[in-house]
């Protein structure tokens, strides 16, 4: 209730689409602002959102009112180290998930990154208009 009041900082509701069904699905979900980015976190591994964020190469978040589109880019393990320390910093209890913590160093999160995606998110501006393809 609370995270769906956009009451719990850094927390959204995120909707995927499903990859079997096509229905809307919703999960609660911490953003991890990092390096003037905006980066989604698997912290329980590769769930339903993640096989459909994969599925889609998008998803949305809303908070307070506010849905934002966003594609997806799947990052690397070097280059996920270093967000998922600042999830870890941030969200909420993470054990048992994590076996690295806060004052880990960067190597020990890319070595379990591979437990752990981590989305770029890159806005998409649904009201632009469409691309010219040259015809």
């Amino acid at each position: 209730m609370f995270v769906r009041a956009g009451l719990v900082p850094s927390t959204y509701m995120l909707t995927t689409t499903g990859r079997k069904t096509g229905r809307p699905l919703t999960h609660p979900a911490t953003v991890v602002q990092h390096e003037g980015r905006q980066w989604l976190v698997a912290p329980y591994g590769a769930v339903s959102w993640v096989h459909n964020a994969r599925a889609a190469g998008r998803v949305s978040l809303a908070r307070r009112g506010d849905r934002r589109s966003y594609a997806v880019r799947e990052i690397s393990a070097t280059e996920a180290g270093p967000v998922l320390k600042r999830y870890v910093a941030v969200a909420t209890p993470t054990r048992p998930y994590f076996s690295a913590d806060k004052d880990a160093p960067v190597e020990d999160f890319v070595a379990e990154a591979d437990r752990h995606p981590v989305f770029e998110l890159l806005p998409i501006d649904e009201h632009a208009p469409a691309a010219d393809d040259g015809r």
